[in-house]
């Protein structure tokens, strides 16, 4: 999982510097208290991940929003784009500390990526209507 977040934090196929970077970011986990880097990484990777999104499905001429299960990879994509997103969007010093901030707030259950989790989920429940327009898979 880590050498796929690593992925996800990689510019322009620059892969030594956002293996740095989480380098980094483990150090700086540590330095802020925590005791296993990984741990943390991991228990704000498990917060993050959305269970169920809403997908637009065209039913007659109406786009609805349809609530969906996510699939496990997307899960970790959805999750490491959420986090990832959030420490970007602060500027100022390292990335590598807004990120290391991201994933402790993340693993304690707050912070900007998980509430765009729950955005999702208050979504999903607000078009539970349109569920029945999902697609169900057929038996052949």
């Amino acid at each position: 999982m880590v050498d796929k977040f690593t992925n996800y934090v990689m510019f322009d196929g620059k892969k030594s510097i956002a293996i740095k970077i989480m380098n980094d970011t483990f150090e700086e986990i540590k330095a802020k208290g925590q005791k296993d880097p990984q741990g943390i990484f991991l228990k704000a990777l498990e917060n993050v991940m959305p269970k169920i999104e809403v997908r637009p499905k065209r039913v007659g001429g109406s786009i609805y929003q349809v609530p969906q299960e996510v699939a496990p990879k997307r899960q970790l994509f959805l999750a490491g784009k959420w986090i990832i997103e959030a420490a970007r969007a602060k500027k100022g010093i390292a990335f590598s500390k807004f990120l290391a901030a991201e994933l402790i707030e993340a693993a304690n259950e707050n912070g900007t990526a998980f509430k765009k989790k729950l955005d999702v989920y208050k979504m999903a429940d607000a078009n539970k209507a349109f569920a029945r327009f999902a697609n169900k898979k057929r038996k052949k």
